[in-house]
């Protein structure tokens, strides 16, 4: 007589992005019945338009010693590299005063140090994710360079570079001419380059996503393309996601809707401070002259331009308008500007334009972790702009979770309750 089989753990994962597809790639793996659901196509928000950048300098916090001085200037240029609707003002002041808060140099540093558990590894964990899939060619080792107009430019963010070094990323530093000899395309009035030497990249960042979603369903995982409206909690915590085709039934679920997160959270008992950050891509489909090889940073212009499959992509600048304001693609033309000044020799013929939605918190760090609230909801969002170099560890993370394993890293300081 056959023994009776053991029932497959049944998880569902709202949110089709690069974090809810590598959660519900990793969960399958580790045996689980996983269903995603979502109101778009697998990677159809933000990792449609990222820089596709596997970050492991992205440690270091959006608001670091001194920001709040040049915060300001910044808003006075509705162009400039940090925008504001002044409409959103209001609704999003205690969020602003909560990042201030947190550029304080103890927190900087706390914030850099619970980051870094997730960056460090992120070429790695994408490479192993990747490993058998056809997505195994859309994650790449390869340095990345940052460019300066002098050495005293560099110097004046050395803090930064401090921390980056300090937590893991390998860096070495380039004068004059050997910029150029390591990059032919870049200006030759930026006379000094940084060189780090331990990050990667995807090519393209929707097809990675696309191609884990399409090994997750051969593989027997769900794909569900629905609205989630709302939650029906039972006395031990959730028991069915409501959307627009009816209820779904759920056991242990997870969220990983990025920016839409936060209603759900709230309506499960966990308001957080999440905001929309918005950023601004254009990607030269055809151009003449001298495109990079690798990816580039320009701190100066706060943008990362990347070799793409479908052509080089320029994308970078900070807007706060909430979700329903309507683009302002006289950012996206900025940074096609920006280009041409960091690749002169660039001309472009055709280029398309994208804003999307980064969810962010007020300290740089994402949700990870389990609700306080009920023992079946798992949450990991929030990851602003570093979503696709934090993804890997994100989900590693959920997954020693969801089977009641402690995870290899201390998500003491992602908690869903920390504000």
């Amino acid at each position: 007589m056959n023994a009776p089989s053991v029932p497959l753990r049944q998880v569902t994962i709202v949110g089709a992005g690069i974090v809810g597809m590598s959660t519900a790639l990793q969960l399958q793996r580790a045996g689980c019945a996983v269903t995603v659901i979502d109101r778009v196509a697998p990677g159809e928000s933000c990792s449609r338009g990222n820089a596709g950048i596997l970050a492991t300098y992205g440690m270091v916090p959006l608001s670091t010693p001194g920001f709040i001085w040049k915060v300001p200037s910044m808003l006075t240029d509705p162009l400039g590299p940090l925008a504001m609707r002044w409409r959103h003002v209001p609704k999003m002041l205690p969020w602003m005063i909560s990042f201030l808060r947190a550029s304080r140099p103890v927190e900087v540093e706390r914030i850099a140090a619970a980051l870094a558990q997730l960056t460090r590894t992120t070429v790695e964990a994408h490479l192993a994710q990747v490993a058998g899939t056809r997505a195994a060619a859309l994650a790449r080792p390869a340095p990345l360079l940052c460019v300066y107009p002098d050495e005293a430019t560099y110097q004046a963010d050395q803090y930064v570079w401090n921390l980056r070094q300090q937590h893991g990323t390998r860096i070495h530093t380039l004068r004059d001419g050997a910029v150029r000899e390591m990059e032919p395309a870049v200006a030759e009035h930026f006379r000094f380059g940084v060189v780090m030497e331990n990050c990667g990249y995807s090519p393209d960042p929707f097809a990675l996503v696309q191609a884990l979603a399409e090994h997750f369903v051969e593989f027997g995982g769900r794909v569900l393309r629905h609205e989630v409206r709302d939650v029906v909690v039972g006395a031990e915590g959730p028991v069915a996601l409501v959307t627009e085709a009816g209820q779904l039934p759920v056991s242990d679920l997870v969220v990983c809707g990025g920016v839409w997160s936060g209603e759900l959270s709230r309506r499960l008992g966990s308001p957080v401070p999440l905001e929309a950050e918005r950023g601004y891509h254009v990607t030269l489909q055809r151009h003449t002259g001298d495109a990079p090889r690798y990816p580039v940073m320009s701190p100066a212009q706060k943008m990362l331009t990347t070799p793409m499959r479908g052509g080089l992509r320029a994308a970078g600048l900070v807007e706060f308008a909430g979700l329903r304001a309507p683009p302002d693609y006289r950012r996206a033309r900025t940074l096609l500007k920006h280009l041409r000044t960091l690749f002169p020799r660039i001309e472009a013929q055709a280029h398309t334009e994208w804003m999307g939605h980064r969810p962010s918190l007020p300290d740089s760090m994402p949700v990870i972790g389990r609700s306080p609230h009920f023992r079946n909801v798992f949450y990991g969002f929030g990851h602003q702009h570093i979503g696709l170099t934090c993804a890997p560890g994100t989900a590693t993370a959920l997954t020693d979770l969801v089977l009641g394993r402690s995870p290899a890293i201390d998500l003491t300081p992602f908690r869903i309750d920390r504000f």
